[in-house]
């Protein structure tokens, strides 16, 4: 089943249970699909990858969002963007746990053998092929970091 197939299956009983949020957050990830699928040289159809990869923009452009309007103090606007981060995050793969991710991080800088900083690049490049997905880009940044400095 297709994201876009999920997503309306999920905003039929949004309505139906006339859930504001849920409604919202999955009319966006529809837009973004359609959007997607429209743009000039795009398939019809959607890979997974571009699914997932939509999907984690979604996410983190509310969470960005709301950091945004806690900094200024703005809890009633950052708090609805929390609440959109809940029900698009549930289209996503389960994330991995901190522990998990540094056991596959230092699992690939030993593969590659990094040694120093200068080598983040190459370990990233590896690490976001593989955790597509599964962890999110800062964590995994934060976990490189750890191991090479």
């Amino acid at each position: 089943m297709s994201l876009q197939d999920k997503v309306m299956g999920k905003l039929k009983e949004a309505m139906k249970a006339k859930d504001t949020v849920a409604l919202e957050s999955l009319r966006a990830i529809k837009s973004a699909i359609l959007i997607a699928q429209t743009e000039s040289g795009a398939k019809q159809e959607l890979t997974e990858d571009e699914e997932l990869k939509l999907v984690q923009k979604l996410v983190k452009q509310r969470k960005d969002s709301a950091t945004l309007y806690q900094e200024q103090g703005r809890a009633d606007l950052a708090d609805p963007e929390l609440a959109q981060v809940a029900v698009i995050e549930k289209f996503l793969p389960e994330q991995m746990s901190e522990e998990e991710l540094q056991k596959v991080v230092a699992g690939i800088v030993e593969k590659v053998g990094a040694t120093s900083m200068k080598d983040m690049g190459k370990v990233m490049g590896m690490v976001s092929k593989e955790l597509a997905g599964k962890a999110d880009g800062k964590a995994i940044s934060n976990v490189v970091k750890s191991l090479l400095s």
